[in-house]
């Protein structure tokens, strides 16, 4: 099956604004273009078995009739005709359902084999490969009442050729169907952010009810990933607005912290500036000579201030802020 979409922006985020509208149709055949197999050998080999029977029992019956008689061209292409339609072959990949006289009968293949012709019939040729199929659930509410469109992909095969064929009419429409249902179920048990942020539990989930329900089939459920998930434009940006709200209140926190250990260490210096004026006068000099480097400005340094230096301070930088400070 494929995905078909309208056009639309790309959105580079697993949980996109916009909702694209899907439409399953079915592959041609079931293969991408350019991967498709070919079965022109198989006729090749059927038309070359039925020209070498057709003209061994030509050359036979000319042995024996000593002349080319008209009835020996029927009797020829009859015999041609029945070993044709009995001989067959599949592919590597491929299981064929015989039935006879429209009883199971057995499943052929891969390889040649061969059938009764008008008793017994190739009722179905099954591909046994890994197959993907894309389902979705569109506008289905989640446990907290919020509508979600969910896109998901499903990786499976037939591994009993006999059930797909006679229990079920058309497995590959019935495990789409039953995907889409699981998906829905999974859906309604957990809210909005749960489907959003616990995608690999939703997929263990979906492909846990679809392993159950597909056995009976003959279907064996490899894989179930959930591809994409639309919320409704509201809901982002409250979501949005939670997320920038939780980004601040940890900054907060941050800031808090750092604060307690600058309070912690400045208590520790309280000791060892508490009793020596001098030095924590000459603290606040190196701290306003970092201020002013750092940011490349000019400090104006007033009279009083620099007097305030003056128990601590030589002469001659004494005069040198006495002045700064005319």
């Amino acid at each position: 099956m494929t995905r078909r979409s309208a056009p639309a922006a790309p959105v580079s985020s697993a949980v996109s604004a916009t909702a694209p509208r899907w439409q399953f149709v079915p592959d041609e055949g079931g293969q991408p273009t350019g991967e498709r197999t070919s079965s022109v050998g198989i006729v090749a080999f059927t038309l070359m078995v039925f020209a070498l029977v057709y003209a061994l029992i030509f050359a036979v019956g000319w042995a024996v009739a000593g002349a080319i008689v008209p009835p020996l061209f029927f009797v020829a292409l009859a015999a041609a005709v029945l070993v044709a339609m009995g001989v067959h072959i599949a592919q590597q990949w491929e299981r064929v359902v015989v039935l006879r006289l429209g009883k199971f009968n057995r499943v052929s293949g891969p390889g040649l084999f061969w059938t009764i012709p008008f008793v017994e019939q190739n009722t179905a040729r099954i591909d046994c490969r890994v197959r993907a199929t894309t389902f979705d659930a569109k506008e289905t509410l989640t446990s907290d009442l919020v509508p979600l469109d969910v896109n998901a992909v499903l990786l499976w095969m037939v591994y009993d050729a006999k059930a797909a064929c006679t229990e079920c009419s058309d497995f590959s429409r019935t495990v789409e169907l039953a995907a889409q249902a699981a998906l829905r179920d999974a859906i309604g048990r957990l809210s909005a952010a749960e489907v959003a942020i616990r995608r690999e539990q939703l997929d263990a989930d979906i492909k846990e009810a679809l392993e159950n329900e597909a056995a009976q089939w003959g279907l064996s459920v490899l894989s179930v990933k959930v591809r994409d998930i639309l919320l409704p434009q509201n809901l982002q940006d409250v979501m949005s607005l939670e997320a920038q709200a939780e980004q601040r209140r940890k900054a907060r926190l941050i800031l808090m912290e750092a604060e307690q250990d600058i309070a912690a260490m400045i208590e520790g210096l309280d000791g060892a500036y508490g009793a020596e004026d001098a030095a924590l006068k000459l603290r606040a000099m190196h701290l306003l000579y970092e201020s002013v480097r750092e940011t490349g400005g000019t400090v104006v340094v007033p009279s009083s201030f620099s007097e305030g230096f003056g128990d601590v301070l030589p002469e001659g930088a004494k005069r040198a802020l006495g002045k700064m400070g005319s």
